[in-house]
C-alpha cells in the first residue's frame, strides 16, 4: 500500500512541475533541449546498450539541442 502512494504522488508531482513548465510558450533552445535529450537517449541506448548509454546519449543530445536552438533563436 505503501508503494502505491509513492506513485500516486510522484505522479501527482510530475504533472503539477510539467504543467508549470507550460506556462509560456517554448522557444527553439527549449525545444532542442527536449528533442536532443530524446533522440540522442535514443541513440544512445541503440549504440551503447543500457541505462549508462541512455544517459550519455541524452545528456550528449541536450546539449547539442541546447545549441542548435539557441543559434536558431538568435536568428529570429
Amino acid at each position: 500500500m505503501k508503494g502505491i502512494k509513492y506513485i500516486i504522488a510522484s505522479g501527482a508531482g510530475a504533472a503539477l512541475l510539467s504543467l508549470t513548465g507550460c506556462a509560456y510558450p517554448p522557444n527553439n533552445q527549449q525545444i532542442g533541449t527536449g528533442a536532443g535529450a530524446v533522440l540522442g537517449g535514443v541513440a544512445g541506448h541503440a549504440i551503447f546498450g543500457g541505462t549508462a548509454g541512455a544517459v550519455g546519449g541524452a545528456a550528449a543530445g541536450a546539449l547539442i539541442g541546447n545549441e542548435v536552438g539557441k543559434n536558431s533563436d538568435r536568428g529570429r
